[in-house]
């Protein structure tokens, strides 16, 4: 078994509120959460209006099924969200 985390900080320019925040960073948990080998969650910078973190946590039988998990996520973030990735960091445990 392999285990990743992949961290994911987002820059949303022009954000005002927190409310806004939620809709533009909105269906993470059911677009990614839905995979059995996938955990997902908002893990820093709750607080702030134009920027955000999020967590995924990939388990897979070898390290390349987690690799590949992890750049299909990346992919999918960059053309869904309305905002820009600014660091994407993965740790593999």
């Amino acid at each position: 078994m392999h285990l990743s985390i992949l961290t994911l900080n987002f820059s949303l320019p022009g954000c005002r509120s927190l409310k806004e925040k939620r809709q533009r960073m909105g269906g993470m948990h059911e677009r990614f959460g839905r995979n059995p080998a996938v955990a997902v969650c908002e893990s820093g910078e709750h607080d702030l209006h134009e920027s955000s973190e999020w967590s995924f946590v990939v388990v897979g039988n070898s390290k390349r099924d987690v690799e590949s998990l992890c750049s299909q996520i990346e992919e999918k973030i960059q053309s869904s969200v309305d905002g820009r990735v600014i660091k994407a960091v993965r740790e593999f445990l």
